[in-house]
């Protein structure tokens, strides 16, 4: 009887427990490439300064903080993005990008190189930034960023 029941648990590990756990890590695994894809598509938005890929996007509640000690909206980023004369970026690249995730919440972090003109002044210099997806209806949105000057 003990033989049995010892049994029946192997294969109800084996049946169950195995496939769920492989079934989570190619789930995981979509995630970390559909977010990378996003951030690698943020960059090239910045570049070509495409606000169409930002109003897609961003969560409607979406806020960044950003590296000058700022806070945008969805709203106020979609301004700035429109006022091409103050704001532009010249070159932007990411590396050191990680993506966590935890069900229908994705973390990215990444250090950022750019250089821009925003609100009409000239930045160029170099962050690490967080930035924070959540499945809505189907759709990765992102829902918070966070930058911060990186150390030299």
């Amino acid at each position: 009887m003990k033989k049995l029941l010892v049994m029946l648990v192997l294969m109800f590990v084996v049946a169950v427990v195995v496939p769920s756990i492989s079934f989570s890590q190619s789930a995981d695994d979509e995630v970390v490439a559909a977010i990378t894809k996003l951030e690698n598509d943020a960059v090239k938005a910045d570049l070509a300064n495409d606000s169409s890929f930002y109003e897609k996007n961003l969560a409607h509640h979406w806020t960044g903080g950003t590296s000058r000690g700022t806070w945008d909206t969805k709203q106020s980023l979609l301004a700035d993005m429109k006022d091409t004369k103050n704001n532009k970026t010249n070159s932007e690249s990411i590396s050191d990008l990680k993506v966590r995730v935890n069900g229908d919440v994705a973390v990215a972090t990444y250090k950022s190189t750019y250089d821009s003109i925003i609100h009409g002044q000239h930045f160029a210099r170099t962050v690490i930034s967080t930035d924070v997806f959540q499945r809505q209806d189907g759709v990765w949105k992102q829902i918070a960023s966070h930058s911060s000057v990186a150390a030299k």
